[in-house]
């Protein structure tokens, strides 16, 4: 290849995935598995990353020692998974925050409100097998503090979870999430899941689930306002 080569055409040859890495470090953010990286994406780049994950699967696969080519079950398997992982199960990674409609609060409402159970779905960063359950959350809102509508707890909800995870950290996330777009005196979060790495894999026990929680402001100051949040939660 000579000097003179268009940059263009050089950049052609570089995986995306390498172009997007390349552009977080020298940014100098961390982009661990559950970290969004969706504002170092670039437009067009969601398909070639989506691609490029496909084609190294198809090499898992063969290394695995399957046959994907006479194998009518496994021949479009790469496809599907890439397409799961980057659409789907893994989407949290890649797009933006979703649109969050605020209300003030004009009312000066000060009173708990209590969103829940809100299924949520996520992936044991560990095994990458499922994590499944339910979500809670408590607010304690001020004069000041900015209302979300009901289907958008859901939304971020999904948004935080849909990244490989591990449990703890998915709450605290989701907590720091709500906390910073709502600034309620007080937040909140319970979640209870059954871990497939514990289910499927390991020790293979059934029964197992995980449940943890994050309080914020008056939750974790008031006593008697955690007892009252825990009381009603229906588990």
């Amino acid at each position: 290849m000579s000097n003179d080569t268009p940059l263009a055409y050089k950049a052609v040859n570089i995986p995306v995935s390498q172009r997007i890495r390349e552009r977080i470090t020298a940014s100098k953010t961390r982009f661990h598995a559950n970290d969004n990286i969706a504002r170092f994406i670039e437009a067009g780049e969601m398909e070639e990353l989506q691609a490029e994950v496909e084609e190294k699967l198809r090499a898992v696969l063969e290394s695995l020692v399957i046959d994907t080519e006479s194998d009518h079950n496994t021949q479009d398997t790469g496809r599907r998974v890439a397409k799961m992982f980057i659409q789907e199960v893994f989407k949290g990674r890649y797009v933006p925050m979703p649109p969050v409609t605020e209300f003030p609060n004009a009312s000066h409402l000060n009173e708990l409100m209590i969103i829940g159970p809100i299924t949520v779905r996520s992936a044991c960063s560990h095994h990458l097998c499922p994590i499944i359950g339910k979500v809670w959350i408590g607010v304690m809102p001020n004069e000041h503090s900015n209302l979300i509508g009901l289907s958008k707890y859901a939304r971020i909800a999904e948004w935080v979870m849909s990244r490989p995870q591990i449990q703890e950290e998915a709450v605290v996330q989701l907590a720091d999430t709500l906390q910073e777009k709502m600034q309620p005196d007080g937040l909140a979060v319970v979640m209870e899941a059954d871990h497939f790495c514990m289910h499927w894999r390991g020790v293979k026990d059934m029964e197992t689930a995980m449940i943890n929680s994050v309080m914020h402001g008056s939750f974790l100051k008031d006593a008697n306002l955690r007892r009252e949040f825990l009381s009603l939660i229906k588990r």
